[in-house]
């Protein structure tokens, strides 16, 4: 099997990225917020810092866990899953407000990291599946061409002649028909079944290759063969217990696949499809699940970032009055997760103690003081996210590397139509953006994603049929388009 080499767990500090490196890997995609940056930049350092430290003092530093706040659309969440994809680290976004205080029917908080390591161990088996990726390829191949071609029945291998062995100590009225042919053969002078099976033999493979040729070439594509695929049912059932109702339906699962035996059925499918089905089964064969299970919940312990959003929709203190589950009954339940416990999942026990915890929260009515004092202490930075003003809209337009204007130009691109938007139109664009940010309620960058879409709507519906293959869109088109709509409030509300 291949060893791992995680890149979230570098071997020395030169192997892993330094906080100026990942601001500007940010800066790539997130315009602004260079205090935020910096703050998860440092945070993530840190980590590979914490590898370097001797066992003993390795276990001692805890990782410092950040809360953002900031009105939504300033980038909160985008910088912490960037942050997470440059560093191949089990990123899950959860929203604090979708948990309940034990005792309630809803997700436990201990989900959350259940669903870290379930997504952990797709990554790492992705990975692996990579590695063994040609070795499965090869494989496929043989078992088309085995599909295709069958082998040659009076070829007799070293499996044929045990097998003629346990029928010759049959009876005669004991053999089925395939056995007696068998028998025949076996009977028939060893000189002459050996010239007969060595022809055939050469025959069948020069045939093999030449359809192993046809196979490479891409000839037999589209060819229809018969396949049998493992076809496991499993019985739903849905249990309410105190580990939670996702936690028990997993048991019970594992525990009817294990019991019920594995079923195969046929299936007919042309060859590209066989092939992914096929390859899919033996990269699986290949992989060791021992391997990618441990290599998981390690990535998890020492690399794994969780982002609980919406945390300040629990922040408030507990009401008495309404329907309204316990927020601070909430607080206390996650409270343990981000100190450090552990927590059963279905790959084995995981430990949070070292996993770093990215809370975000608007805060408009409640604030970071308002967190239960324990749950305040766990998360020792604080950084605060500004608005977004009309500059900053201008730049998230045209610079990142996913900006808007690059992604409706090569929408619209393969279509036939080559779409150039002027600088006055940006401009145009992003003071639209703020004016309505401002007037009806700041979303921050998800304005222009409105915006946007209601100025290409008659574009992108009449693209297919515009003679036109080039049209360019300046400050007069934007104007014509979205002006009406910003300056009545109330469509304005409805519509953007």
């Amino acid at each position: 099997m291949a060893t791992f080499n995680s890149s979230s767990t570098p071997k020395t500090l030169a192997d892993a990225l330094t906080p100026r490196q990942i601001v500007e890997e940010l800066d790539k995609y997130i315009i602004g917020q260079a205090d935020a940056k910096r703050s998860v930049a440092v945070a993530l350092r840190n980590r590979a810092r914490r590898q370097m430290l001797e066992d003993d003092m390795r276990d001692e530093v805890a990782p410092k866990n950040i809360i953002m706040i900031g009105t939504t659309g300033v980038g909160k969440t985008e910088i912490a899953r960037r942050l997470a994809r440059l560093v191949e680290a089990p990123f899950i976004k959860v929203e604090a407000s979708k948990y309940t205080e034990i005792g309630y029917v809803g997700r436990d908080v201990e989900s959350m990291i259940r669903d870290l390591a379930d997504l952990a161990v797709n990554m790492v088996k992705s990975e692996q599946a990579e590695i063994v990726k040609e070795k499965a390829l090869e494989l496929t191949e043989e078992r088309l061409l085995d599909f295709l071609i069958p082998p040659p029945r009076s070829t007799i291998g070293p499996e044929s002649v045990e097998k003629n062995v346990e029928i010759a100590d049959k009876d005669e009225g004991e053999l089925s028909g395939e056995e007696r042919l068998a028998l025949a053969v076996q009977q028939f002078d060893p000189t002459e079944r050996s010239e007969i099976s060595e022809q055939e033999q050469e025959r069948y493979q020069r045939t093999r290759e030449k359809f192993r040729q046809r196979l490479r070439d891409g000839k037999l594509e589209d060819k229809p063969i018969e396949i049998n695929v493992s076809n496991r049912t499993i019985p739903f059932v849905e249990i309410f217990s105190p580990s939670g109702i996702e936690e028990m339906d997993i048991n019970l699962k594992d525990m009817f696949g294990s019991i019920l035996p594995k079923q195969e059925k046929k299936r007919r499918v042309p060859i590209s499809e066989a092939r992914q089905i096929l390859a899919q089964e033996e990269a699986e064969k290949l992989i060791d699940m021992d391997n990618v299970i441990s290599e998981a919940i390690m990535r998890v312990e020492n690399s794994g970032i969780v982002f609980l959003d919406e945390i300040d929709k629990i922040a408030g203190r507990e009401s008495k009055s309404g329907p309204d589950v316990s927020r601070e009954g909430v607080q206390r339940d996650i409270l343990p997760i981000i100190e450090g416990s552990t927590v059963m999942t279905k790959h084995g026990m995981v430990r949070t103690d070292h996993i770093l915890f990215i809370a975000s929260g608007a805060f408009h009515v409640s604030k970071p003081s308002d967190l239960i004092p324990e749950l305040q202490g766990r998360f020792p930075i604080r950084v605060e996210l500004k608005s977004l003003n009309e500059a900053d809209f201008k730049r998230i337009l045209t610079e990142p590397k996913n900006a808007l204007e690059k992604q409706y130009i090569a929408m619209l691109k393969t279509e036939g139509l080559n779409v150039t938007i002027t600088d006055d139109a940006i401009d145009q664009i992003a003071a639209l953006a703020f004016q309505v940010n401002e007037s009806v309620e700041d979303i921050g960058a998800r304005r222009l994603h409105t915006i946007m879409e209601k100025l290409f709507d008659e574009l992108s519906f009449n693209a297919p049929d515009l003679d036109e293959t080039s049209i360019t869109i300046n400050a007069d088109y934007v104007t014509e388009q979205l002006s009406e709509i910003v300056k009545d409030e109330d469509i304005s509300r409805y519509i953007l």
